[in-house]
């Protein structure tokens, strides 16, 4: 019954990432109908960003006192129904607010999978489940473009978000009247894997009474933030301006961007499942100061290296590769830094989640807007990736540090995972 669950999550994030994806492959007709300048179209992709950092936390703790079965519920049918909106923009403002109202229903919905998780999965599979989670995230994503250029042939971009936007629905009716939050109130279970869950998943008794507050004193939360600072910087590159990037700074035609500016996440599909894998099996074996934070630091000093490299490339479809690869090496941390939310969040997973992806909606929000800037201030597309590549440099020293600290507090009971 828990994969069954984890499915379910794992159609959650493949929705979540078709209703993201397809606004980025769409901004040139969006900005052509409207008539907007790249920097507003920046500030349109940032504002669903500002909402969800805004939302994410306050979500979270709703989902920590009545659980994620309803609060799922009603954010996926509250950013398919803005998804729909979407379609009925007349105007910069109009977009503007309708992706404000997008970005604070989602918040929160990652978080709670991962609080779904915490409850339904044993911590000696949580690596996989996560990584299994971002891979159906990023085969959706990554499928998109290409989806979307498609369709594009025979519908108007506005049709396209109401063919989009009706998925959601369907997915929130079915989880709502199936799912359970805890695995022994779920009809039809064995009660030997609800008692085996139960036993291996690492909550303490009275879960329910814990204080979320407790989170903001783990001496790992800032670097946990830093690092996903840089994680999601990364992540909303691909899906807002790459395919601008492609067409302007590389000059590729309509087929080439259809593959590649599917291909970082389609890549991330196998990274996120080697790092789920791998982050078990380390972990297992020498505990979270290695197995969760030494993988993604390795991960990130990869990542750093492709994209500095990418940016100084002359071959346009070698540049499309190595940032693929980068953004592949960010996401193979994906499934270590969920699971040690897990680790060290316990009854306050999601919170704990939330407040690390509300740091990295920081990155989010920036990121378009500061492409959009260097690129009209200095005329230089690559620039953007030596910015990248620093953010990526700084992630490697915040795993280090989390791991510093891991190792140094014996004491802490999720140091290691028997």
């Amino acid at each position: 019954m828990r994969y069954r669950v984890v499915m379910m999550t794992v159609l959650l994030a493949a929705v979540t990432y078709l209703d993201r994806v397809c606004i980025g492959v769409l901004a040139p007709k969006i900005m052509a109908d409207l008539n907007l300048d790249q920097m507003q179209m920046s500030y349109v992709f940032s504002s669903f960003t500002f909402a969800y950092a805004l939302f994410e936390i306050p979500t979270a703790a709703w989902a920590d006192r009545i659980g994620s079965r309803p609060v799922l519920a009603r954010i996926v049918a509250w950013w398919s129904s803005f998804t729909i909106i979407t379609a009925a923009v007349w105007s910069y403002s109009s977009l503007l607010v309708i992706r404000f109202l997008f970005g604070a229903g989602e918040a929160g919905a990652w978080p709670n999978a991962a609080r779904v998780f915490s409850r339904w999965v044993p911590r000696q599979e949580r690596g996989f489940v996560q990584g299994i989670f971002f891979a159906g995230a990023h085969l959706s994503g990554g499928l998109t473009p290409g989806l979307v250029i498609y369709l594009s042939q025979y519908l108007h971009w506005r049709a396209i978000f109401l063919v989009f936007g009706i998925t959601g629905f369907a997915w929130a009716g079915f989880w709502y009247f199936w799912f359970r939050d805890e695995p022994r109130d779920k009809p039809g279970i064995d009660p030997a894997e609800a008692a085996h869950i139960e036993r291996f998943r690492g909550l303490p008794a009275a879960h329910a009474n814990n204080n979320w507050r407790a989170v903001f004193r783990l001496p790992s939360i800032i670097p946990l933030c830093m690092m996903y600072i840089a994680n999601t910087y990364g992540f909303y590159f691909v899906i807002t301006w790459l395919p601008t990037y492609l067409q302007k700074g590389r000059g590729f035609n309509t087929a080439d961007i259809a593959i590649f500016a599917g291909l970082p996440l389609v890549l991330s599909v196998v990274a996120d499942l080697s790092g789920g894998v791998v982050t078990d099996f380390l972990t297992k074996r020498f505990g979270l100061s290695i197995g969760r934070a030494g993988l993604g630091a390795v991960g990130y000093f990869l990542a750093a290296i492709a994209m500095f490299v990418a940016a100084r490339t002359l071959d346009g479809y070698a540049a499309a590769y190595l940032i693929a690869t980068s953004l592949a090496f960010s996401m193979f941390t994906l499934a270590p830094s969920w699971a040690i939310c897990l680790d060290l969040g316990k009854s306050n997973a999601a919170v704990l989640a939330a407040t690390m992806n509300t740091a990295g909606q920081i990155g989010g929000f920036l990121s378009p807007i500061v492409l959009a800037y260097l690129v009209q201030r200095y005329g230089d597309w690559n620039l953007p990736l030596d910015v990248m590549a620093g953010l990526y440099a700084m992630a490697t020293l915040s795993w280090l540090l989390i791991a510093y600290q891991l190792s140094a507090n014996k004491s802490d009971p999720a140091a290691t995972i028997s």
